[in-house]
């Protein structure tokens, strides 16, 4: 044991970056599996959870393809949350240094566990729509707990003050919350469309195609607030004009695809990758509020290291 815990990174070498990518590359993917497991109508695949059948924890022939699909997707799981223990383990030496990375790392693995106890519950109730949702939102969030990671691996701990005017990071959270309510009615509009998970599974009642126009609308919204930050970050120097443009691309691809999807009746390969760049997205706009701070200065940071001692 000794040995093992010698061999672990004792600094943010590439075994810590590889293990970070591979966690952020695995959270995405399942999102993907969760929308193929959606739009192909294989929710209930396995009837059961957490056992796939009654009699079998995997998928039996008699099952077909949407029994192959839901237990993929349920395998995939586990490698998620392989990856999450791999990504804990390569900063176990770092832990007292470097408690962001720790706690981020943390909340990883304790979301995965919550997400197959919330994917257990699904299956329980039938495929309720609002559950469904919910679990999506939920893997959505650990992409972005994910990428916030990737980002923090590259930035000096401890204090750090805004490294953009306070109106410029203020006009930033402003576009997180409109995505935030993008992404919600993207949800409910999924939830009240044809793509249900299963034949039988329960809708909102909601009016879908009035959905798709409120889904629409903060998505401009947001749109046109990125273009804002984009020109005043080029005009001002700042440094998340490179972020900013990276947001506002993903923007627009999602955009086109939104668009081609409502006038081509929602084809479900559309609608999967559709669900992937809202993920995506999401990350995109972590990674560039993160980076709207730098490390404070020194003697701001002595300051707050003694304004600290003295509060213990």
């Amino acid at each position: 044991m000794n040995r093992f815990i010698a061999w672990l990174p004792d600094r943010i070498d590439r075994r810590v970056r590889v293990a970070a990518w591979l966690s952020f590359l695995a959270q995405t993917i399942i999102i993907a599996t969760g929308g193929a497991v959606r739009l192909t109508g294989s929710g209930l695949g396995c009837p059961t959870w957490p056992l796939c059948t009654e009699d079998s924890l995997v998928s039996t022939p008699e099952m077909g393809i949407h029994g192959v699909i839901e237990f993929g997707n349920r395998l995939m799981t586990g490698v998620v949350g392989i990856v999450a223990l791999l990504v804990l383990l390569s900063i176990w030496r770092l832990r007292r240094e470097r408690r962001d990375l720790w706690r981020l790392a943390l909340v990883v693995v304790l979301g995965i566990v919550a997400q197959a106890v919330v994917g257990g519950i699904t299956v329980w109730t039938g495929l309720n729509p609002f559950i469904v949702g919910f679990h999506y939102v939920a893997s959505l969030l650990l992409v972005c707990v994910t990428a916030a990671y990737l980002v923090r691996l590259r930035t000096v701990p401890g204090p750090r003050v805004l490294a953009v005017p306070l109106w410029y990071a203020r006009l930033a959270y402003a576009s997180t919350v409109v995505l935030a309510v993008s992404i919600v009615f993207g949800v409910l509009t999924t939830a009240s469309g044809p793509h249900s998970g299963d034949v039988n599974a329960g809708r909102t009642g909601y009016n879908a195609e009035l959905l798709e126009h409120i889904h629409a609308w903060p998505g401009y919204a947001l749109l046109v607030l990125t273009v804002a930050l984009v020109i005043a970050a080029r005009r001002r120097g700042l440094p998340v004009l490179g972020w900013s443009m990276v947001l506002l691309a993903v923007e627009l691809v999602q955009i086109a695809v939104g668009l081609y999807q409502a006038r081509n009746g929602l084809p479900p390969l559309l609608v999967g990758i559709h669900m992937v760049l809202a993920a995506l997205m999401a990350a995109t706009m972590t990674a560039f509020l993160l980076r709207m701070t730098e490390p404070a200065p020194l003697d701001a940071a002595a300051t707050d290291a003694e304004l600290a001692a003295s509060a213990r």
